[in-house]
């Protein structure tokens, strides 16, 4: 996602290049202070069914209600504190390269746009909430009411951030030049909305992907994108009421396969406190560090086994770059080449447990998740391969002078610090893979053992460190579920108009079949990948795309991993990929010097790519 945050752990980097004053404390500390308490209370309501289950097989039948009440809250709660850090995850590509002056009229619009949708949202959220009021929770026996008042709570708070926000971060001209466009466009949607009605499918292109890509262009935040785009549709081409989308926005953000991400992302922020990851890539750097390529080697390996503790790339790489890039440009590492491993292997590395991507996609999509843990292994294993192949093929001028085989004993020692944390991404995989539980369950487990283990070994983390990193996950998980719900309302409304069935029928007509439908698979969500980063693509398209892979005799595993795999090498190819240009912050590398080497990196990934989803067996073979 985007920058660092040297105290909290990841933090989506997309920001606008000026962040608005924040919001101010009368409101804002008492938020994040229940944000923090919320997830708190989710992680011990959770560890309190896991213990209750399988120690005393005595399972506690409110413990999942009362965390889906905590959960929506959270992410309610959480995405507001994103709007009020500017954390949200939006493109920033065009905003980079325009004129200075054309940027605070960017900005200006895409808080107003913002602001519109959450604007025409709140009266439905109400409505919502009202009429949950006459549905009860089976265990607890109380309305729903309570539950769903997050969701008008967080729009209006959201609200009155971004228009505190617009007023104190932009001009007056700036703002009434944005307020104009907003309304010439709103009107004359409203004037033409008869002529609309009579459109058909081509309203999806006006509505579902012109606008989307304008706002996405304009620097609007992606949820908000998706958001508007699917409002301004039902509106002005449906007779579907706007209450529906809330709906929409609910289910998104209210699986409970979803409780593990905050968790995860918590793990991610515990792994960068306590140094987990430096120790593993201390040992592999003992282990390999003298022979040639080993550095290399080191790197890609150290993302494989970090990226399955803390299911982050970002985490990932700001982890693994500052531990090894000094040594590998002593030994005649290019600044340019180390971009390209950083970031290739980042995208091999994100199938590996528990990665968040994999979590989302088997909700969205119905898919086991135990059996995309078990495969996600096997897969980031056929990509490192291709990866180290053509690593140590480039290492050829390498300079090894001066460089020794570590002692045993310094081995031995490294290996002994890091194997705490070595175990962890074993762990979650054998215990998701092999049924023994879920991986909402796993995730409590290991945020716990990671705190335990962090304490006892690595140094602990402190009460104000810990509260903050608390605070982050719990933006950041905002952030990401506003994006599932608003992404799904999105996919809905392409469903309700029959796009889906029309593009199941184009695609299981390809000549050549399953072939054809994985080629093209490939093509659409490299290119997903480049502009919307993981999460909204999966949550958009495999609603659409799974069901015609299951039609054409696909497995849904298999396909998943090409799926995933596919939108990784988007996310890192230039010169759009926003993965590319976080790693080249990372490595404080100019994206443009980075350019040339990346690609023979991302060719080796294409190729592993061709492979994996021509023959299924390495996806399917250990299920």
């Amino acid at each position: 996602m985007s920058a660092i945050s040297e105290n909290a752990g990841p933090m989506p980097p997309q920001a606008l290049t000026v962040a608005p004053t924040r919001f101010g404390a009368m409101l804002m500390k008492p938020l994040e202070a229940v944000s923090a308490g919320l997830l708190v209370l989710i992680i011990g309501l959770l560890l309190l069914g896991v213990v209750s289950r399988y120690v005393f097989s005595l399972p506690i039948v409110w413990v999942d209600e009362v965390a889906s009440f905590a959960f929506l809250w959270l992410a309610m709660l959480g995405s507001a504190i994103a709007i009020d850090r500017n954390e949200h995850l939006r493109l920033t590509l065009l905003l980079n390269i325009v004129p200075r002056p054309v940027r605070g009229p960017m900005q200006a619009f895409a808080l107003l746009v913002t602001a519109t949708f959450l604007a025409a949202m709140l009266q439905p959220a109400i409505e919502y909430a009202m009429e949950e009021w006459y549905i009860h929770t089976p265990a607890l026996g109380i309305p729903n009411t309570f539950r769903v008042a997050a969701i008008p709570f967080g729009i209006a708070t959201m609200l009155v951030i971004t228009l505190v926000y617009a007023v104190r971060s932009s001009t007056m001209p700036a703002l009434l030049g944005a307020a104009a466009i907003v309304a010439v466009a709103g009107g004359a949607f409203w004037l033409l909305s008869p002529a609309l009605m009579g459109l058909g499918n081509l309203n999806i292109l006006i509505f579902l992907v012109a606008m989307v890509g304008l706002c996405l262009a304009a620097t609007v935040p992606i949820a908000f994108c998706f958001g508007i785009g699917t409002v301004a549709f039902l509106t002005f081409t449906t007779h579907v009421p706007i209450f529906i989308v809330v709906g929409r926005m609910d289910e998104g953000m209210s699986s409970l396969i979803l409780l593990s991400v905050p968790i995860f992302v918590l793990l991610g922020c515990v792994l960068d406190a306590t140094g987990m990851g430096k120790a593993i890539v201390d040992f592999l750097a003992s282990l390999l560090g003298h022979v040639r390529a080993g550095m290399s080697y080191v790197l890609l390996g150290s993302l494989f086994l970090v990226s399955g503790i803390s299911g982050s790339k970002v985490s990932d790489m700001a982890t693994v770059a500052p531990a090894l890039f000094p040594e590998m440009k002593r030994r005649g590492y290019k600044h340019k080449e180390l971009i390209a491993l950083l970031s290739t292997g980042a995208a091999m590395a994100d199938t590996v447990p528990p990665s968040i991507v994999l979590i989302v996609l088997g909700s969205v999509a119905g898919v086991s998740i135990a059996g995309l843990f078990t495969s996600g292994f096997v897969i980031a294993m056929v990509l490192l391969v291709g990866l180290a192949v053509l690593a140590r093929w480039r290492a050829r001028g390498e300079s090894m002078s001066g460089v020794r085989c570590a002692p045993l004993s310094t081995i031995w020692g490294t290996m002994v610090i890091a194997a705490p944390a070595l175990v962890l991404p074993f762990l979650i995989r054998s215990v998701v893979g092999g049924g023994i539980a879920t991986a909402t369950e796993v995730s409590t487990i290991a945020v716990l053992y990671a705190i335990v283990i962090g304490i006892v070994l690595y140094g602990g983390i402190g009460l104000r460190k810990f509260y903050d990193m608390l605070v982050e996950t719990a933006a950041l998980s905002g952030a990401i579920l506003m994006i599932l719900g608003t992404a799904l309302a999105m996919a809905w409304a392409l469903t309700q108009t029959g796009f889906a069935q029309k593009l199941a029928l184009f695609m299981t007509g390809l000549p050549g079949g399953w072939i054809a439908f994985m080629a093209l698979t490939i093509v659409v969500f490299m290119l997903l990948g480049c502009v919307l980063e993981g999460l909204p693509a999966i949550v958009l398209m495999a609603p659409l795309m799974f069901p015609i892979a299951k039609s054409l005799g696909i497995n849904d595993v298999h396909y998943a991993m090409v799926v995933v795999t596919a939108m990784n090498i988007g996310l890192m190819t230039p010169p759009i990929g926003i993965g590319f240009y976080l790693a080249c912050k990372i490595g404080n590398v100019s994206p443009d010097e980075a350019m040339g080497a990346v690609w023979p990196y991302l060719l080796a990934l294409l190729a592993g790519l061709i492979v994996i989803a021509l023959v299924p067996g390495f996806s399917t073979f250990l299920l």
